[in-house]
């Protein structure tokens, strides 16, 4: 087990996961209980077209998970949500060269085999797109074990100069922008402070899963950014600039900005900021019934600050306790579920929310904030069910 993922998992540990009705059941596998048993079938979503399917993976579409499928703590690659914004460039292994440039001491140029070569980590990560939401059914999601090389261990390489505060991760996919009536040829590219890009977890990926990264999920290298929405985890990465002001590109000031109304120094204010942190968000995903036994199941993610509680409400009753993988580490998705012996013949309401060990609890959709822009919809989705 690599050090991170122990780490993380003690701290999902201390958080109060694994202790009393949020232990998973002593003797028996987590994923024992999660995965469908024999006999045990889906109970339909009656807030859910009974012909609701996934679309094919293919070039230049999106896919996104059936979340009602999930059934371990690994996203299988096939599974896992795609979205990109321009082309899916097929770059040669042999070919493949990373830059680093800019405000460094030493300009670097990396081959795949010497990345590879250098000290290996291995992370958890789960994220999802800042556009996921109710009518994907919260399907751009997944959660892989990345394996590759610290970004700070080749910044530390290259020398960053003291004004070198802002690091761009430009990737190979390109496209045509028009910008005040100029047609422009742009990379895809996110940026962030050197503070979070120096992040012992924050890393270069040359592996999903213990296979080498496919081609839609960004090969031959990705960026990785646990705690981060999907947007950050920029994919077919090859070009790493150090500057010395905030990066201005579509993706960081014009696209995958949340517009928001906010409360600054008690004035309020119409706010705009760039999608980085994954906001606090649980959702539940399936109920399957065995011999007129019901489970509930559904996915937790956020930035990585332990949890202290995850619940569900059925009809708007008192908050239940659910149980959770033990194995969840930091930056996983921490799946859970509840066993619902109660259950009563007709349309039922269900709905789950997460609480940090900070105190945050994750909203309701009338405690969010007005905003108008599509990205970070963390707020607590209710689903309804009809038990026969």
């Amino acid at each position: 087990m690599s050090d991170e993922r122990e780490t993380g998992r003690r701290e999902v540990l201390k958080s109060g996961l694994a202790l009393g009705g949020l232990a998973a059941t002593a003797g028996m596998p987590f994923w024992s209980k999660l995965a469908l048993a024999q006999g045990e079938e889906l109970v339909p979503f009656s807030d859910m077209p009974a012909d609701y399917a996934v679309p094919p993976v293919k070039a230049g579409g999106i896919h996104f998970l059936d979340t009602r499928t999930i059934d371990s703590l690994y996203t299988n690659n096939d599974d896992f949500y795609i979205v990109q914004h321009y082309n899916q460039p097929e770059i040669s292994a042999d070919d493949y060269r990373l830059r680093i440039t800019g405000l460094v001491d030493r300009p670097l140029e990396f081959t795949l085999a010497e990345l590879k070569s250098m000290d290996k980590v291995e992370i958890d990560a789960g994220f999802e797109c800042g556009g996921n939401r109710q009518d994907f059914y919260h399907g751009l999601i997944g959660n892989a074990k990345w394996g590759g090389v610290r970004v700070r261990d080749l910044l530390a390489s290259a020398g960053v100069q003291d004004a070198g505060i802002e690091v761009v991760f430009y990737a190979a996919d390109k496209g045509t922008e028009n910008i005040r009536a100029t047609d422009v040829e742009q990379a895809f590219a996110r940026s962030m402070h050197i503070d979070d890009a120096m992040r012992s977890e924050v890393m270069i990926a040359y592996e999903m899963n213990g296979v080498p990264l496919p081609l839609y999920h960004g090969a031959p290298v990705r960026l990785i950014v646990p705690g981060w929405y999907g947007v950050a985890n920029v994919k077919w990465l090859e070009h790493i600039h150090l500057q010395d002001r905030r990066f201005m590109g579509r993706f960081m000031a014009r696209d995958y900005v949340t517009l928001s109304r906010v409360d600054v120094g008690g004035v309020e204010r119409w706010d705009e900021r760039s999608v980085t942190k994954i906001q606090l968000k649980s959702s539940i995903v399936r109920i399957t019934r065995r011999d007129g036994a019901h489970r509930v199941t559904g996915f937790v993610l956020n930035d990585g600050t332990p949890l202290k509680s995850i619940e569900i409400s059925i009809d708007g009753g008192p908050w239940r306790a659910a149980q959770v993988d033990p194995d969840s580490s930091k930056y996983s998705w921490k799946l859970f579920y509840l066993d619902w012996n109660d259950a009563t013949p007709g349309e039922h309401t269900l709905v789950s929310r997460v609480t940090d060990i900070n105190g945050q609890v994750q909203a309701t959709a009338d405690e969010m904030p007005e905003k108008p822009s599509r990205w970070e919809n963390y707020a607590q989705f209710p689903r309804t069910v009809t038990i026969a």
